[in-house]
């Protein structure tokens, strides 16, 4: 496919992720179309982006003059149709497949080739392609929340998924300041969601089999391979700390670890009685003796610093 200079996105879905994704692409200097279903919500949406650019204002990551012209390159819009100037169109809808399934039809037919079509859920390229002419140009863009903090976008190609599809996804997102991982195939949950709830499965497993407490397992995560992660992944640690040695402790402690296909019964009993963690304010922790906004607004804080030192280094 022959793919030209990206000018114009737009972002189907006004959401936690949709609005994070619109601002992304207008902080880069690209036009940006995000289309919702009703104008109270786009309204939100933007508001939330211009608090947010004044964020990045606030912590040096950005220039004070820059969230007005970001926010000036950002339309918004009730019809789908107005995403038919875009080069590339991002989905990011409720995670409903017979209504994505029918999106990408309509879109399909409204987006002229080589206009590409990416999903920012978890959705295969292959699972959204049934109404769709041009299966070639459509792939998998798994953004993190929140997108505008989290670098990582997961870009996985479909069986039918044209390779410069991918190549040009990748080179766009890097423009814009993302650091894009290619998956080589489909697999349920890419990577990033498949090792976070590996890690959560023995989490929760060990606070409901009695072997600590719920803030014992996190005092270990924060304090210890926690510091390290975000320098080395699981695989360079594993090298850095002997692979010869890793092999033969995993081969005694790997029979040890939970493989159950399904959540704990503890955690499932907490759910059926409400409980929705910080939102809430009832979990696995006891958040009435702990502040969850606060510790929300540390992480946000913490990614932030992130961002800055990703800035220093030049990225």
């Amino acid at each position: 496919m022959k793919l030209g200079r990206l000018e114009t996105v737009a972002v189907i879905g006004n959401g936690i992720i949709g609005h994070g994704i619109a601002q992304i692409f207008a902080a880069a200097g690209k036009k940006v179309v995000m289309i919702g279903r009703n104008q109270d919500s786009l309204d939100r949406a933007m508001k939330k982006i211009a608090a947010s650019l004044d964020e990045f204002a606030t912590h040096g990551i950005i220039e004070r003059s820059a969230p007005q012209a970001s926010l000036a390159r950002i339309q918004t819009s009730l019809q789908l149709g107005d995403a038919a100037a875009a080069q590339f169109v991002i989905e990011a809808v409720t995670e409903d497949l017979p209504l994505k399934l029918d999106l990408f039809g309509r879109l399909d037919r409204i987006c002229p080739p080589p206009a590409v079509l990416g999903s920012s859920s978890g959705q295969p390229a292959s699972a959204l392609i049934a109404k769709v002419a041009y299966p070639e140009r459509v792939i998998a863009t798994h953004f993190w929340y929140p997108p505008q903090l989290i670098p990582l976008v997961e870009v996985c190609a479909g069986p039918k998924t044209s390779p410069d599809v991918t190549r040009w996804v990748c080179q766009v997102l890097k423009q814009a300041g993302k650091e894009p991982a290619v998956i080589d195939k489909e697999i349920p949950g890419f990577i990033g969601n498949r090792l976070q709830f590996a890690m959560l499965r023995e989490a929760w497993a060990l606070w409901a089999s009695g072997a600590a407490s719920a803030e014992a397992i996190d005092t270990v995560v924060r304090n210890s391979f926690g510091r390290r992660v975000g320098i080395t992944g699981p695989i360079e640690s594993a090298d850095a700390g002997g692979l010869y040695t890793m092999y033969h402790f995993g081969k005694s402690l790997m029979p040890h670890l939970d493989t159950n296909p399904e959540p704990p019964a503890a955690i499932a009993e907490l759910v059926a009685k409400g409980a929705n963690g910080i939102a809430n304010g009832q979990g696995v922790c006891d958040w009435s003796k702990r502040n969850g906004a606060q510790l929300i607004a540390a992480r946000m804080e913490e990614l932030f610093r992130w961002l800055k030192a990703d800035k220093a280094r030049g990225q």
